[in-house]
């Protein structure tokens, strides 16, 4: 049977760390541990981060809206999972998205003092830090540098991804269909169109106000 030590290894900053170390660890900080149960909310966008929080066991949705509120993205994340670390440090040290409870959540967090003065004398645990954060840095400058869109369609689905944290899981994005050709510079028709095409490929689900993907994956692979 899995142990704590066994999932808490399993969180990618702790990934190569022995067990005497991760024990040492364990005896000198005190992790706060929570459950969520299914619709509370966990984080709310614009809190100050003040520590890092993991996803031990369940589902999670991130919810992300534009800062005009014209469209929002809520993406359904299972664990394990780290949130949002680049929000620790850095000029803007407040989170981005809201968090929720999909389905029970067990979260861990570590207080920023204890990962600033004994955490990061950890050489694994910085090198897994570092390498999250270079990841994420090199994700979104790949994604200023790609091809311009050949189509509506491609445009549609590059739009999606770019708003996405990650390509696996289920997406549900919050728009009126005006201000979506308004985003993909098309018009309503256009945009109505295409939608309804893929919704007929069992690709999406259309609602009032709303896109449902359940599978981006296979959004992606439709397309490209």
């Amino acid at each position: 049977m899995e142990t704590m030590y066994d999932t808490l290894l399993q969180l990618p900053l702790f990934q190569g760390l022995c067990r005497e170390d991760f024990t040492q660890i364990l005896d000198k900080v005190k992790l706060h541990f929570i459950k969520y149960k299914a619709g509370e909310t966990i984080i709310e966008s614009g809190n100050s981060c003040g520590e890092l929080r993991f996803l031990l066991r369940g589902e999670i949705s991130i919810i992300t809206t534009s800062p005009q509120g014209s469209y929002t993205m809520v993406e359904q994340i299972e664990a394990p999972y780290l949130i949002e670390p680049q929000a620790l440090l850095g000029m803007n040290r407040e989170y981005v998205s809201s968090y929720m409870a999909h389905t029970e959540a067990h979260i861990v967090s570590i207080n920023k003092p204890f990962l600033l003065s004994d955490l990061f004398k950890y050489e694994i645990f910085r090198l897994n830090y570092m390498n999250i954060i270079s990841n994420r840095a090199q994700n979104l400058h790949s994604r200023l540098w790609e091809e311009p869109a050949s189509g509506l369609r491609e445009k549609m689905v590059r739009f999606i991804l770019t708003h996405c944290e990650k390509i696996q899981g289920k997406k549900i994005l919050k728009v009126k269909m005006d201000d979506l050709a308004r985003q993909l510079d098309h018009t309503r028709l256009n945009t109505s169109r295409v939608l309804n095409q893929m919704q007929d490929e069992g690709l999406i689900e259309l609602h009032r106000k709303e896109i449902v993907i359940p599978d981006l994956e296979k959004v992606v692979a439709s397309e490209f």
